[in-house]
């Protein structure tokens, strides 16, 4: 009988201890559901508002002119801002992580978004690969320029070695600069790495790249607006992981005028600045505005949201 009892109590404990823990989780679980329904409809309502204003045709049509009076007239913000700012310093955290690696950037997260976009539009991977291109010839193209570039740099420039002054009477009075050696077989790169000056005319690859990231990313991004409006059923609109990669890209893309607005109001160089810049619209617009234009096929990838937001003649033969 003790036995028996003594086992019927356990059991009836290892019961109470089960619905005990049932309840505990159902009390967890809704906060938790309430917690992530706020977080998706603040996701839903920002995202929303982003792709209004990028895929407004204000934006779309103006944004390059306000990027170039922002390249030409940014200098003249180097009167107000104070030199002892933490962007004032060459080796701050923005610069060494994100400046040097613009493109790669630019690159993983807005490849993301078009090839989610594309799948979530069509489920057509040929499709989703063709939009993909078009970032791939944006790469090519800021590869070419960099190599370019950077033979014009040495064909153009000089490398100098500081020497110290001679200790003689003549030598002090006659110059009170020191003098400098020259070598004619280094590169920039090379004179750079062993300390020694650099004079010559240069392109800023700096603000080439970020200028071409931001028209870029207004670009692709500009078409997310006409996809929601296209998918107005909740079961078609797009879905959590789309939404946040969009939002990360806007992200980016504030990150990228903000390091704009850093380089040339804290280190102005006229007018290598604006000739990067000049560069950075002209690929933009031979690609977007002249290439991308043509009829979408193999050798033209077509422009963004081409056979996601209308039918094309392929689109119909495969139909």
């Amino acid at each position: 009988m003790d036995l028996r009892s003594e086992n019927s109590s356990n059991g009836w404990t290892a019961d109470i201890s089960l619905e005990k823990l049932h309840k505990m989780a159902a009390e967890l679980i809704l906060p938790g559901r309430f917690l992530l329904r706020l977080l998706n409809g603040a996701l839903v309502f920002v995202t929303n508002l982003m792709a209004r204003i990028l895929g407004s045709n204000v934006v779309r049509r103006h944004f390059h002119l306000v990027l170039s009076a922002v390249v030409l007239f940014g200098p003249v913000l180097s009167f107000w801002v104070s030199k002892y700012s933490i962007f004032a310093n060459s080796n701050h955290y923005l610069y060494r992580k994100f400046l040097k690696s613009t493109w790669g950037w630019t690159c993983i997260f807005t490849a993301s978004f078009v090839f989610l976009l594309s799948l979530s539009a069509r489920h057509s991977l040929s499709l989703c690969l063709r939009h993909l291109s078009r970032i791939g010839l944006v790469g090519l193209l800021w590869w070419g320029c960099k190599r370019l570039l950077t033979l014009l740099e040495d064909a153009a420039g000089t490398c100098y070695e500081p020497m110290a002054p001679a200790q003689d009477a003549q030598s002090s009075a006659s110059s009170g600069q020191p003098l400098l050696l020259l070598h004619e077989d280094q590169t920039k790169a090379s004179c750079l790495r062993a300390n020694m000056l650099w004079r010559g005319y240069e392109v800023s690859q700096d603000v080439l790249i970020l200028c071409l990231c931001c028209l870029l990313l207004v670009e692709e991004l500009s078409v997310f607006g006409p996809c929601l409006v296209r998918a107005k059923p909740p079961k078609r609109s797009p879905g959590a992981p789309l939404r946040f990669v969009f939002l990360l890209c806007v992200v980016l893309l504030t990150l990228w005028i903000l390091l704009l607005l850093c380089l040339l109001a804290h280190f102005p160089t006229f007018p290598s600045q604006q000739l990067g810049g000049a560069l950075g619209y002209l690929g933009w617009r031979g690609l977007y505005q002249g290439w991308y234009r043509l009829k979408p096929s193999w050798g033209c990838p077509g422009l963004p949201g081409e056979g996601l937001l209308t039918t094309t003649d392929d689109d119909k033969q495969a139909q």
